[in-house]
């Protein structure tokens, strides 16, 4: 039983650090959900830019051509890597603004509007990577000290999957205290609830809205940078990275955030185990897990009423 174990421990390994990824990008999405009432179905994409703004900030292989950017590619790698960081989520944010002033007309109409507009700047952002960046896919550079691997008894495992695992919990439990104990989380949660009651106490709806997409947008960006050297970067990535997150969020339970967190772990450590046994099936796990669990708990692991929850 050790020695089963003990060869499951890099695919144990490997869930964990992905669903806790799958975890931070739900969460953004969440957020949008709660206060917009709005489905971003282009929340994948911008996960896509933030993984290429990074890139462009990393290396001047994968960014735009701008000669004044020569002598700050000459700074160390690191400082790159944590000026993208930073840089990247904010500059996702912005682009997440415009988005949301472009989905202002879409309020107190029919929520498929909504839905159509989110679909349509997704297919926008996409091809706009495309025409920029081209369509090769990247690998994004990483400093020395998150790099490489380590040796564990007779395995030998990725340190950056470790970091990701680490920089994903430390990004969750920052986000848990913003919102539980800062004035400015308790009236996202309270937009979350009744967003007219919001208006109604004196704050600025309009103003809410734009900053909670720009904040849920950051979130997004920060998953894609962290995510871009284990998925890579390529124009569709962010498919790929909307799907789970509508999956952990529906799993999870629409109006839990710990909800949110445990559905990303399961959705992780599944889709990492059956990778083990079948390659073939990793994917299609997560969708099977769905349907198990809706068809007991139609509201997920922890649905509420809200969004989010204490």
């Amino acid at each position: 039983m050790f020695d089963v174990i003990y060869g499951l421990l890099p695919h144990l390994l490997n869930g964990i650090a992905l669903g806790l990824l799958f975890a931070l990008l739900a969460l953004g999405f969440m957020l949008i959900i709660g206060v917009m009432e709005v489905i971003n179905l282009a929340h994948g994409s911008l996960f896509a830019l933030g993984a290429y703004f990074a890139l462009m900030l990393l290396t001047p292989d994968g960014g735009l051509p701008f000669a004044f950017l020569e002598p700050y590619y000459a700074l160390p790698v690191g400082l790159r890597y944590v000026i993208a960081l930073v840089v990247g989520p904010i500059l996702v944010a912005i682009v997440g603004m415009l988005l949301e002033l472009c989905l202002r007309r879409t309020y107190g109409s029919d929520p498929l509007y909504g839905l159509l507009l989110t679909f349509g700047a997704a297919l926008v952002l996409e091809e706009l990577i495309r025409e920029l960046w081209g369509p090769a896919e990247y690998f994004m550079p990483l400093p020395r000290m998150i790099s490489g691997g380590f040796i564990f008894g007779d395995l030998i495992y990725s340190t950056y999957r470790i970091y990701a695992a680490l920089f994903s919990v430390a990004m969750i439990g920052l986000l848990w205290l913003f919102l539980n104990r800062t004035p400015y989380g308790a009236v996202i949660k309270a937009g979350a609830y009744d967003s007219e009651m919001v208006r109604a106490l004196g704050y600025n709806l309009s103003r809410l809205r734009l900053y909670v997409f720009a904040f849920g947008a950051a979130l997004a960006a920060v998953a894609g940078i962290i995510m871009a050297p284990i998925w890579g970067v390529r124009p569709h990535v962010g498919v790929d990275a909307v799907v789970p997150a509508f999956v952990v969020i529906v799993l999870g339970g629409v109006g839990s955030f710990w909800g949110a967190v445990s559905a990303g772990l399961l959705v992780g450590l599944v889709v990492a185990l059956t990778a083990a046994f079948l390659t073939d099936w990793s994917l299609i796990s997560m969708y099977l897990l769905l349907l198990l669990v809706v068809s007991v708990r139609s509201r997920g692991l922890a649905g509420k009423a809200s969004v989010l929850e204490q």
